[in-house]
């Protein structure tokens, strides 16, 4: 009886301390150069171990945003949801280097009131079932992910308590709360993380231009060196990372390339920008990448939050010599 408690014990144990099983968010288009007006891209959207492998889950696309080289805003289309990817379509109709992608920006985190644990930026439960509550909750805009929690955030430990890798907390349905706005006066042991996520890939018809490529000069960004249409397997590709606009030295970065289960190496690659935040990659093939960096700091914009956790990711296509 004794072995068998102990056996228990240690198989709990391992349950509460595990970490939460990683999936990563990807967007995956049919074609990134076009020669003419005429055509659509088709985009497989999902999240899974293994980057445009559909798997595991579909995105939610409701933050999905068009922009085209003029500036002004396209649309998506015909968008289906299917076990494990979401689809849709956008129509290149104007000349130049789209982009095509969603940005998010949430809190999430706990805090107490009147010595109760609450929480911020998890599901709400309430009228509209589960997941309703505005932004915060995977509505639209919020760039969220299929679970319903914004696109590249840590999924709350269990289910329900603050994600902070801590011990699993049960939290009481009516203490979430959507928004920063929403934290009740008194509220005290703020305990909030700023979560700014981008996920995106660019289309070209025709000559490349570089006019959506302008930093805005918050959170984490990438801006191409190499344009994505001239991504070649013989040539290195170069990126500048910025946080804030300013240069990301030293700054991990995954690049995975597609087609993984058809490889006898997966030629993933761990790689780190210079001084100048400058990526430099060699592709060992021609394909799709997924490339993805992540930064944490202690410089949130929202007043609440004590941290900041920022991911950028970037499809990528590299042809052949």
């Amino acid at each position: 009886m004794l072995r068998k408690s102990l056996l228990a014990a240690a198989i709990a144990t391992m349950a509460v301390s595990a970490p939460a099983h990683a999936h990563r968010a990807w967007l995956l288009p049919s074609i990134t150069v076009l020669s003419d007006l005429t055509q659509m891209v088709t985009v497989d959207a999902g999240a899974s171990t293994d980057p445009f492998v559909s798997d595991h889950a579909p995105m939610n696309v409701d933050g999905i945003q068009v922009w085209a080289p003029d500036g002004s805003m396209g649309k998506i289309e015909n968008v289906g949801k299917g076990r494990y990817r979401t689809t849709f379509d956008v129509a290149i109709d104007k000349p130049g280097t789209w982009r095509i992608g969603m940005a998010s920006s949430s809190v999430m985190g706990s805090f107490k009131v009147n010595g109760e644990d609450w929480m911020v930026g998890g599901r709400r439960r309430g009228p509209g079932g589960p997941g309703a509550g505005g932004a915060g909750a995977g509505g639209p805009g919020a760039g969220a992910n299929a679970a319903g929690r914004p696109m590249g955030a840590t999924p709350p430990a269990g289910g329900e308590g603050p994600g902070e890798g801590g011990p699993r907390r049960m939290i009481d349905p009516s203490h979430m709360v959507a928004s920063v706005d929403d934290i009740p006066a008194g509220a005290t042991d703020l305990n909030l993380t700023q979560m700014d996520n981008r996920n995106e890939f660019f289309v070209t018809a025709g000559e490349p231009t570089d006019t959506l490529f302008k930093p805005t000069g918050k959170g984490l960004e990438m801006v191409p060196i190499t344009p994505p249409t001239d991504l070649v397997a013989n040539e290195p590709g170069k990126f500048r990372f910025l946080v804030d606009g300013k240069p990301a030295p030293d700054l991990k970065v995954t690049v995975i390339p597609g087609g993984q289960r058809y490889r006898e190496a997966d030629h993933a690659q761990e790689l780190t920008t210079d001084r100048d935040g400058v990526l430099t990659v060699a592709w060992p093939v021609a394909g799709f990448y997924w490339v993805n960096a992540s930064l944490a700091d202690d410089k949130p914009s929202v007043a609440k939050a004590s941290k900041r956790r920022m991911s950028y990711t970037v499809t990528l296509e590299v042809v052949a010599p």
